[in-house]
């Protein structure tokens, strides 16, 4: 017999440990019973002391009767285990680089198919739209339009003006040795329209708005905003993802023929500062070395700059975790994707461009 008396309160700090040789001396199969007329108040303390009886009495072959404890005391202990799981060490992680190596080509394939996926949604959004049935407000388009474009004008400005003024700066010292000061202008004309403008225009985008819109669809994750869309049946690929990317589809063009002005202009600048040109003869030199179809490859090559980084922005930033870490990262991600992204598109572009013979 076990006889309890007195409170059993956590806080008190007097709770007695059961010895585990206390059954020492008992026969096995014998019976333990418990006489709780002198229980006070009590807590999980008792269930915590109980819990170890039972297990010292199990351990010594000794049947614990709870019928003399107060039910509500026999009902918790009853949903403890008998005895504590114990759970054998994790094995250590072996050195597999194929399995390693399997386990992101997986990943990547996955992330593919998704993003493929979404690519195809924002097709339908568009064709859609083109019909007059678009699902989305015309508010969220025009505020994501001028998130992603006259926003962006004074950051895509320095950045291009600068860009004109070190290419031709760097034209202009060598060039000058030669006496061909005038073909400055091929150099800025054709490297900012072909390329620079079009590149530095989608990096400076992917860094300030890619990254925030993986930031706020992530914020939105994590408030729990977007349940609440799948809950009500609202399909988060339209109210959220479609107009985040109609707003760089129709901006970045624009911002890339103002870039080629701003990078024209940069080198404009330094020529007429360091080199024996008129701007009327630079201007019509650039003219007569730039062809239209540099100016339609670059357009084209934004566009396709503009549905990659709304893309990866907009996924990462919808698979990012709940916590406010996961937000910073989701947004870090997206700039890192954006980035190389673009650059590695670039580089498939200059090898198609040869391949047209453009």
């Amino acid at each position: 017999m076990l006889t309890l008396a007195g409170d059993w309160i956590v806080r008190s700090g007097h709770i007695p440990d059961f010895p585990a040789d206390s059954f020492a001396s008992a026969e096995r199969g014998a019976t333990l019973s418990f006489d709780h007329r002198g229980l006070g108040a009590w807590d999980s303390a008792l269930i915590a002391f109980l819990w170890d009886v039972g297990r010292v009495s199990a351990a010594a072959a000794v049947t614990m009767d709870s019928a003399g404890l107060p039910a509500s005391a026999r009902k918790l202990l009853s949903l403890l285990p008998p005895r504590l799981q114990t759970t054998a060490p994790a094995p250590r992680p072996r050195f597999r680089p194929l399995y390693w190596l399997g386990g992101k080509t997986l990943d990547q394939c996955s992330e593919l198919g998704l993003l493929s996926t979404m690519l195809v949604s924002f097709a339908g959004g568009c064709l859609r739209a083109l019909r007059g049935h678009a699902r989305i407000r015309a508010a969220d388009l025009a505020a994501n339009t001028r998130d992603a474009g006259p926003s962006a004008l004074m950051i895509v400005t320095v950045v291009n003006f600068l860009i004109g003024a070190i290419l031709a700066f760097v034209g202009a010292v060598q060039l000058k040795k030669f006496a061909a000061d005038i073909y400055v202008a091929d150099l800025v004309g054709l490297a900012v329209v072909r390329e620079m403008a079009a590149v530095m225009t989608a990096i400076v985008i992917a860094g300030r708005t890619g990254g925030a819109y993986a930031a706020r669809i992530a914020t939105m994750r994590g408030n729990e905003e977007l349940d609440a869309l799948e809950v009500v049946g609202i399909p988060i690929s339209e109210y959220i993802v479609l107009p985040a990317l109609l707003g760089l589809v129709f901006t970045m063009p624009l911002l890339y023929l103002y870039g080629c002005l701003m990078g024209i202009v940069g080198g404009l600048v330094v020529a007429l500062g360091m080199l024996n040109v008129t701007a009327l003869g630079f201007i019509h030199q650039m003219l007569g070395i730039v062809p239209f179809s540099q100016f339609v490859f670059g357009f084209l090559k934004t566009v396709a700059f503009a549905i990659m980084i709304g893309l990866t922005s907009c996924r990462i930033g919808l698979k990012a975790g709940r916590s406010a870490a996961d937000v910073g990262l989701a947004a870090t991600r997206a700039v890192v994707t954006g980035i190389v992204g673009v650059i590695a598109m670039d580089a498939l572009f200059a090898v198609l461009a040869e391949m047209v013979n453009i």
